[in-house]
């Protein structure tokens, strides 16, 4: 370890003491203070939904969920479909269906498992929120590095070499600093000094407490940092989706279980494919099909363009699940977009 960072935690919970964000899934410093101890559930859950998003956009929906799953053995006995419709906006389905399984392993279990490894044995949960959840909710010395901890090791280290390299040095140093007491908060004040200071960004070396111990900032461009290689170019996918009215009903469809969106309602539609098939010919209905206009969507691995049809159904009714056009809702954001272009 770099002999400079042995005064790491010290500073680092220092700050986090007086700068610590006020979060509604957090138990704050003080809170730990008087006695407090985290909730094992609503540290998993937002560890979970912030895999794919921001904070504020998470609050929302964690608001939501602990309404109305207050505990994991509420949200065990809750129905799929229901999971899934309330995850709706929150990246990957998948995710879902293995919140739902690791709940129900947590709730025949009686409780959460407290370390590293057995957590890691439960659906859904990787290295990253397997120490997360270890370190806060249960303060165990635990290491939970993400994203924003690869950044400001990058830069604290002035790290240069080859990327997948250079994270296992974040990892070590990271997990050799954990201190034996506050491990939860130091892991705590790591993400906040990520995601408000040293961001990826322009960051505010200014009132960093970690600034004199800062490689890149000494060096004059924490910016450069981390050296990451170039990412690639997202291939671009294309297909159609079609709204078919029937009356006051608009047909919708379940997906597969497996694949992308696995197991959600969405708008019938083609196969989505670089050589994507655009037109008509994967239509639910024979019908007089106007086309109304063009969604775009961002997927972690792909960009897709879907082309959006509309029609009145003349003839006999497909299957499906045919639902009151005021009723839709939960739809994946994508279909979300078709749904309101076909709306407008």
């Amino acid at each position: 370890m770099h002999k400079d960072l042995n005064t790491l935690p010290e500073l680092l919970l220092d700050w986090y003491d007086r700068a610590a964000r006020d979060l509604p899934w957090r138990t704050g410093p003080k809170a730990r203070a008087e006695g407090q101890r985290p909730d094992p559930y609503r540290v998993w859950l937002s560890e979970i939904m912030l895999q794919q998003t921001t904070v504020p956009h998470a609050a929302r929906y964690f608001a939501e969920f602990t309404r109305r799953w207050p505990t994991v053995e509420a949200l065990a006995e809750a129905e799929d479909a229901d999971v899934m419709a309330a995850w709706a906006g929150l990246g990957y389905y998948a995710r879902a269906r293995n919140l739902l399984k690791c709940a129900r392993e947590v709730a025949a279990l009686g409780a959460f498992p407290e370390t590293e490894a057995d957590l890691l044995k439960l659906p859904g949960i990787g290295p990253y929120t397997a120490g997360a959840i270890a370190a806060i909710a249960f303060d165990q010395r635990a290491a939970a590095v993400d994203g924003n901890v690869d950044r400001v090791f990058a830069r604290l280290l002035a790290l240069k070499g080859e990327w997948k390299a250079e994270k296992k040095v974040v990892a070590e140093t990271v997990r050799e600093l954990v201190p034996n007491m506050r491990s939860g908060e130091f892991a705590e004040a790591l993400m906040d000094l990520g995601a408000t200071i040293c961001t990826p960004k322009s960051p505010n070396c200014l009132i960093c407490p970690l600034s004199e111990l800062c490689m890149a900032r000494a060096e004059g461009d924490p910016d450069r940092y981390p050296v990451k290689p170039a990412k690639l170019k997202k291939p671009t996918r294309r297909g159609a989706a079609f709204v078919l009215i029937d009356g006051g009903e608009v047909l919708l469809e379940r997906r597969p279980n497996k694949g992308l969106l696995g197991g959600m309602v969405g708008l019938p539609g083609s196969v989505w494919a670089e050589d994507g098939d655009a037109g008509v010919a994967k239509a639910p209905a024979e019908a007089d099909w106007r086309e109304i206009g063009e969604v775009r969507h961002v997927f972690t691995h792909f960009s897709l363009e879907l082309t959006v049809w509309r029609a009145d159904l003349n003839g006999e009714r497909p299957d499906g699940l045919w639902t009151p056009l005021g009723e839709v809702s939960g739809l994946p954001s994508v279909f979300g977009k078709a749904w309101a272009l076909a709306r407008s």
